[in-house]
């Protein structure tokens, strides 16, 4: 296997990094807007979607309303492949789930505040129950303009409650109403452009459609709160991963000598769907402040971050949506820091990971200690990339907590001139420490490339060896305000209609010149398909 190495001393674990070189530096700052995570991680998780989390976000960013007034903001993703088409009754929260997010210690992972979210039912106080439409026919038909007016039939309801020391408060005194799919643009306009697109990459909040800007709420203490769809922000070639490293991952342009899995214009398998997102941004002063050590900058000040879902123990169902709920909750889902449960938890253990605490984490550390991944790579590839006594994978992943700095202020956000996609590695750091993963999580982070980039130069990383997986972006632009997350795809343009141009389907890399490697990736095509 070709590969290109970069000799530099950086990614020093457990002591102040030393911030990469220029050419580096140079080499990986971009306003790419990049991310990855766990979608199916587990089991028995896989089999419950609505429980099932794809995606945690934190990181300090500016409050909504008040650009003077520093939050931790935390994005929480859940129910993966949500089709965006899929009427009559499109994606909801599941009321007999609670949708936890933890704030915590971030040495020991022990949960010091939470912040659950509970959901109406799914068809509760219908507004005509005698019709096929959940939305565009209530009391009266046509494009829903304001979030429950009359034209639409259903509306979920959430509430919030934050608990510290075991004393439960109320953020939201009355159920809030969630945020409604994005059904297109004959039944939700003010979503979509006038090609049925869904409007997204806003800068401010006036820019935001007017559903989300609805949607945002405070809460008693001050929190800014959002429930409702957004468009799914992972994107990477998990496909080609799972075929036993299938090389497209590394290489689609004919040549390795530009870096492993660096072309871009890699196959996401998760363009176009949507997710259900539930997100907070809780003001400094309400957060703990606990002090560890960052895996590659040492002594910080912050707090730990992870989301979890659960259910009721028991559930007795009668005949039709006639199910009593009882028992205590039991956690079914959790998550922290992307990756670590999909890709390094070996198969027998990664349902008890989901109904474990973050405190209980180091009977997991040898999974990070000695990742199988690594040993899949060199299998595959012929590498030699160290496979056990991993202290620095460990660092970052054990206890299976984000980590945030609070005393960094604002980091940039993705389509930022000073954000890079692989945080401080592309010389991207804030108050001190890397602006992004594993410092938190901000949308636009490329943990793929930034875990696969460890895992092939630790656990010394006197050499950087890039490995990534070819795609380089999101299928659309993240907005640059809360809740952040791209605004859902609409259910009549959705993945299904690409959208591409006759030219951007002929330049098959997507280099905005139609060659000869153009030329020959369709006539490799065109034989392959005349085969008998």
């Amino acid at each position: 296997m070709q590969s290109r190495t970069i000799k530099r001393c950086i990614l020093v674990p457990s002591a102040t990094a030393l911030i990469a070189a220029a050419g580096l530096a140079t080499m990986f700052t971009t306003t790419e807007q990049v991310t990855a995570s766990s979608h199916s991680d587990a089991p028995l998780v896989k089999m419950d979607r609505l429980a099932n989390l794809t995606d945690v976000y934190a990181f300090i960013s500016d409050r909504y309303g008040d650009n003077d007034e520093e939050v931790l903001t935390v994005i929480v993703n859940v129910a993966p492949f949500s089709e965006p088409g899929d009427g009559p009754h499109y994606e909801k929260f599941d009321s007999a789930a609670l949708y936890t997010i933890h704030i915590t210690d971030p040495v020991t992972g022990e949960t010091l505040i939470e912040y659950d979210f509970e959901f109406s039912e799914a068809n509760a106080e219908l507004k005509n129950p005698n019709t096929i439409l959940s939305y565009g026919l209530g009391t009266e038909a046509g494009p829903i303009m304001t979030i429950d007016d009359a034209r639409q039939n259903y509306t979920q309801t959430f509430n919030v409650t934050r608990t510290v020391a075991g004393v439960p408060q109320t953020l939201t005194p009355n159920w809030l109403p969630v945020a409604p799919p994005n059904v297109g643009s004959n039944v939700t306009p003010l979503y979509n452009d006038a090609d049925g697109r869904a409007m997204t990459g806003a800068t401010t909040e006036a820019e935001l459609d007017s559903y989300t800007q609805q949607a945002i709420y405070t809460g008693a203490n001050g929190e800014a709160i959002f429930a409702g769809p957004r468009d799914d922000s992972f994107f990477a070639d998990v496909p080609g991963v799972f075929d036993l490293l299938n090389v497209r991952i590394l290489d689609n342009n004919g040549s390795l000598s530009d870096g492993l899995g660096q072309d871009g214009n890699g196959v996401d398998g998760f363009k176009g769907f949507n997710v259900l997102t539930f997100a907070i941004q809780i003001p400094l002063d309400l957060l703990p402040a606990s002090t560890y050590n960052d895996a590659f900058f040492g002594e910080q000040t912050g707090v730990g971050v992870y989301a979890s879902v659960s259910r009721r123990q028991q559930t007795v169902r009668n005949a039709g949506n006639d199910f009593v709920e009882s028992g205590p909750w039991v956690q079914v889902s959790r998550l922290g820091n992307p990756l670590f449960n999909e890709v390094l938890v070996a198969l027998a253990d990664k349902d008890n990971y989901n109904a474990s605490s973050p405190v209980d984490d180091a009977q997991y550390a040898s999974y990070a200690s000695n990742p199988e991944v690594a040993a899949l790579i060199n299998f595959v590839y012929s590498t030699s990339f160290v496979t056990t006594g991993r202290a620095d994978l460990e660092a970052v992943f054990i206890p299976d907590v984000l980590r945030v700095a609070t005393t960094t202020g604002p980091v940039p956000l993705a389509g930022d001139p000073s954000f890079s996609r692989f945080g401080f590695v592309g010389g991207d750091t804030t108050g001190g420490v890397s602006s992004g993963w594993p410092n938190g999580r901000r949308l636009g982070d490329d943990v793929v490339d930034i875990a696969l980039t460890a895992v092939a130069s630790g656990p010394s990383y006197d050499t950087i060896t890039v490995v990534g997986d070819n795609v380089a972006q999101n299928d659309v632009a993240y907005n640059a305000v809360f809740p952040y997350a791209a605004t859902p795809h609409a259910g009549t343009f959705n993945r299904k209609d690409s959208g591409q141009t006759d030219f951007e389907v002929a330049d098959v890399n997507g280099d905005g010149v139609l060659d000869w490697y153009d030329v020959q990736a369709f006539l490799n095509a065109f034989s392959a398909a005349s085969q008998p």
